[in-house]
């Protein structure tokens, strides 16, 4: 048990998490629950890994399919709970958000990508578990969303880690800070409702 490997772990946890939360919102059944949390928290990951050429670590080690079930069993028994803090959601995004980015762009630099493409990679770790939650929940992508800064924190925190590692000051310290940094800043963008200016319109609607 790694440190790297406890954090995926956590970023499995988070993201299958806010899956089964909104799975449990939808009024899905645990089966859906868990497939949601699972399609959520290892979807970002297995597309790095097929871009990269490697087995999807997910399937390579089961130990990465329990996150999902406790996430799913969890929601299951608190649904109650889920009711009264729908923007828990929300949090547990932002750190599943924040751990893949980072992780992510660590495991295209161990790969030996360039620093351009393992930002890239990174990002797409990050929020492509939750674009493929959104679509299948059959949810407007918060990717998309015009008033949220959804990818911007994951551009943030991959190009830390990117500097981070081009400057040998990459270690279990500074991986940690940079995800806190991007857990900080998603959640300071959500209460504040930051967003990227608009270009201006009107814009006819087809």
């Amino acid at each position: 048990m790694t440190w790297g490997l406890v954090l995926d772990l956590l970023g499995t946890f988070f993201f299958a998490i806010s899956g089964s939360l909104l799975a449990a919102q939808r009024g899905f059944d645990i089966v859906a629950s868990l497939l949601l949390g699972s399609l959520t928290g290892l979807g970002g990951g297995v597309i790095r890994d097929l871009i990269i050429g490697v087995p999807p670590v997910a399937f390579a080690e089961p130990v990465h399919l329990i996150p999902p079930v406790v996430a799913a069993v969890l929601v299951y028994f608190l649904s109650g709970i889920v009711q009264r803090y729908s923007r828990t959601l929300l949090v547990f995004d932002a750190a599943g958000l924040a751990v893949f980015c980072t992780t992510g762009t660590v495991t295209a630099l161990t790969a030996q990508m360039n620093p351009i493409a393992a930002v890239l990679l990174g990002v797409t770790t990050g929020v492509g578990g939750g674009l493929l939650r959104d679509v299948v929940a059959n949810r407007d992508p918060q990717l998309f969303n015009p008033h949220d800064l959804y990818a911007v924190p994951a551009f943030l925190g991959a190009a830390l880690i990117a500097a981070l590692a081009w400057a040998g000051w990459l270690n279990v310290v500074t991986l940690y800070l940079a995800a806190l940094v991007v857990f900080v800043f998603r959640v300071l963008s959500l209460r504040h409702h930051w967003h990227i200016p608009h270009a201006q319109g009107p814009w006819p609607r087809g």
